[in-house]
């Protein structure tokens, strides 16, 4: 055998058989998961499973629900850290193997509902969320039919109340039980590097919207339980059960605690009061600690196992962002533009890598020690392998102190800035299959690009712009047309339109791919701007505490996750049952003395708590070295300024600047996009475009018959024209994708 042939690296297919192996694994182990919520309810659950499965595991408290509810998912989540280092190896190639199998697939992404309370919605997320209603309703009348079957005129009348008194109590505490379903998939969507997500193609970016919906869900479930209680006490004359706080069974005031904390949480997310004092919502929800410490207390130990799993991989998740915010980071320079925006541009590890549309979360402490803010990163890794960066608009409280800081003609020679991130797609959306470690021979997924995007909301497409003038100079890479439309308040802002070049010293060029901007101003008084656009440069001193961005446990970050998981649990349970076995046991098996319930759940969080922390932390101050050793190296070739960003004439030059107008349905140019279509066609869409006095639908027209993926980022409103185009039957050629940022 040829020593090359034994050398030669495993192929892309290889990797792809593992990876559908491991999402094959998943999928059982998830609806085995399902299945067990399914069966909960019912009385075989309840008088054959249960007792079966009991009598099989070991006898320390808890340790039934925590195989049943925990040890799956976190498997999951093994699974899935495994899944994404190999996706990184294989470059984050999709699992389609033919156009038509993705055209199929196109149509469940296709936006069904556009306008309402859910926002955006595809017909995929719907169908998932009609499940979990069914889930939940099934769920709430089979605890019903359970619980009502025992109510009869004789056992409510031992306690002195009528059938539907009786009937009253059940139901408020089977709202509770139901209430926790949604509970435990709450935290899945705030764990920002989680290792679940990227399985389903998700990231938490785009799983806002469902945290939001769980948290209506998880709230709306509560409160009806707490009122239905406190309405059943009153009536059976027990209101001071109230005031009670038991060693033994539930804790009533804990529950009361919790459901107080939860509320000021839900009521700080109304959306005016969100936007309009974000500050209050912000700290506001942090009496979510307080909430799952008193739901504990409440209902111990053993149902909270129900919600364990996403809250013990968001606390995984939390303390290690904890660490790596804990390092000053390197803010090499800055750029001011004159639409009140600057550009924040970091030094990073060459080892770090991530896809275009990632997000970083950045603090300044001179400004607020607890405030993080979510931007895009607009660099891309392979172009500028030293360099991060983010454009931050100045449109809130928090941004506006930091222009102001950087725009002051005294100006400022350092910053201090905390990070945490980046957080991304495992893969991108645009581009698909290739052969492994060549991008040279990725296949476009769309003859088009199309992204529509106001104010702020360009940054998300310049970071995929700079992808593909990557891949179009380096590699000769065939890469879609992209037609970038962006609507700016003044002409001030088309200066946002030079971040799309690169500072960096690399030798592409944006004349090698197929780029066209509309650029729309809105205001009609605006002048025309000048094609030059002078920006204010800022230079920071380097400071030698300061670090460079980097994965906080480099190139092998998922394995390191994988082990924390694996590793933090395990110890968990050896702890826990020792605690249990030589301190609760013989407690609770001395007649006098039983162990308080309330004492136990808080030696449960203790135990997790320190579990996670002691093991990341060691995971953390295992690697500490070799980053600090590359940080040292990055720091010696520092000696130089990097160099202008590429000349603006060739932005100007593919740039059409509209002032004070929009598209105009019935102008010449606009009508030859109905060229090819049938007359009923043009009709039905004369009709369509009229009824929604979309902004940029006259653009999108323009690309009727070819295969177009459009991306829309900015205002709510703007999202819902650009999915009403995309939604429409005669647009089946329109792939649509939204990027919010109202979260």
């Amino acid at each position: 055998m040829d020593v090359e042939e034994v050398k030669k690296p495993p192929s892309k297919e290889k990797y792809m058989r593992v990876q559908s192996a491991i999402r094959l694994l998943v999928l059982v182990v998830f609806l085995g998961w399902i299945f067990i919520w399914i069966m909960a309810p019912t009385n075989i659950y309840k008088q054959k499973w249960e007792p079966r499965l009991q009598a099989k595991t070991v006898s320390i408290f808890g340790i039934q629900a925590l195989l049943v509810y925990t040890s799956p998912i976190l498997f999951i989540a093994v699974l899935g850290c495994v899944y994404v280092h190999i996706a990184k190896k294989v470059n984050g190639f999709s699992m389609e193997s033919s156009d038509g199998k993705k055209r199929e697939a196109s149509i469940w992404k296709r936006p069904v509902l556009v306008r309402g309370p859910l926002g955006i919605v595809s017909g995929t997320e719907l169908a998932f969320l009609f499940m979990f209603i069914v889930l939940l309703v099934w769920s709430f009348a089979m605890y019903l039919h359970n619980g009502f079957a025992k109510i009869t005129h004789k056992s409510a009348a031992e306690h002195g109340l009528k059938v539907w008194e009786k009937k009253l109590g059940t139901a408020g505490v089977k709202l509770g039980i139901v209430g926790n379903i949604c509970l435990a998939f709450l935290f899945f969507p705030v764990a920002r590097g989680s290792s679940v997500l990227p399985l389903f193609g998700l990231t938490s970016e785009s799983c806002i919207k469902y945290h939001i919906w769980l948290g209506h869900m998880v709230m709306t479930l509560f409160t009806a339980h707490g009122v239905c209680i406190i309405i059943y006490w009153a009536i059976a004359d027990k209101l001071s059960k109230m005031l009670e706080w038991k060693k033994i069974g539930i804790s009533y005031v804990a529950g009361e605690l919790a459901l107080v904390a939860g509320l000021f949480m839900w009521i700080t997310t109304i959306p005016r009061i969100r936007r309009k004092v974000f500050e209050l919502f912000f700290y506001t929800h942090y009496l979510y600690i307080l909430f799952v410490v008193f739901f504990f207390f409440h209902v111990g130990m053993f149902h909270a196992c129900t919600m364990l799993p996403g809250l013990y991989l968001f606390l995984v998740d939390r303390f290690l962002r904890f660490l790596q915010s804990k390092r000053r980071v390197r803010l090499v320079s800055a750029r001011v533009l004159p639409c009140q925006t600057v550009e924040l541009n970091f030094s990073k590890s060459h080892g770090l890598a991530y896809n275009p549309t990632s997000t970083i979360f950045i603090n300044v402490p001179s400004i607020s020690k607890l405030q993080w803010h979510p931007f895009t990163i607009t660099s891309n890794s392979s172009l500028e392998p030293k360099m991060l960066s983010v454009v931050i608009k100045s449109e809130g409280t928090w941004s506006q102190k930091l222009y102001q800081m950087l725009s002051t003609p005294s100006g400022i020679d350092h910053l201090n800035v905390s990070v945490e991130g980046p957080y991304g797609p495992a893969q991108t959306n645009y581009l698909r299959s290739a052969h492994l470690g060549n991008p040279a021979s990725l296949l476009v997924k769309y003859d088009k690009l199309v992204m529509v995007s106001g104010g702020s909301g360009i940054t998300p497409f310049v970071s995929i712009i700079r992808e593909l003038m990557y891949l179009s100079t380096t590699f000769r890479h065939r890469t879609p047309e992209v037609i970038l439309i962006c609507a700016f308040r003044n002409s001030s802002c088309l200066s946002m339109l030079d971040l799309i070049l690169p500072k960096s010293g690399t030798s592409c060029d944006i004349s090698s791919m197929k780029l066209r901007i509309e650029a729309y101003i809105t205001r009609k008084t605006e002048p025309k701007l000048d094609s030059q656009i002078h920006l204010q440069q800022i230079w920071f001193k380097i400071n030698t505490k300061d670090v460079p961005i980097s994965a906080i446990f480099g190139p092998k970050n998922w394995l390191w996750l994988c082990a924390i998981i694996s590793s933090s649990f395990i110890f968990f349970l050896i702890l826990i049952g020792n605690i249990t076995r030589y301190f609760i046991f013989p407690i609770d098996h001395n007649s006098n003395k039983i162990f308080s319930h309330p004492l136990r759940s808080f030696l449960n969080m203790l135990v997790m708590c320190v579990s996670i922390a002691t093991v990341a932390s060691a995971a953390f101050l295992w690697n500490k070295k070799q980053n600090d050793k590359e940080a040292e190296q990055i720091k010696t070739n520092e000696g130089d300024k990097e160099l202008e960003s590429f000349p603006q004439q060739s932005i100007f030059q593919a740039t059409n600047v509209h002032y004070g107008v929009r598209p105009d349905l019935r102008s010449k140019e606009l009508a030859c996009s109905f060229n090819g279509l049938e007359i009923q066609q043009r009709k039905e869409l004369t009709l369509l475009y009229s009824f929604f006095p979309l902004h940029f639908a006259g653009l999108l027209l323009e690309l009727t018959g070819s295969n177009v993926g459009v991306f829309a980022s900015g205002p709510k409103m703007m999202r819902q024209e650009v999915a009403t185009i995309c939604s429409s039957e005669l647009a089946r050629n329109l792939h649509f994708e939204s990027f919010s940022f109202s979260w």
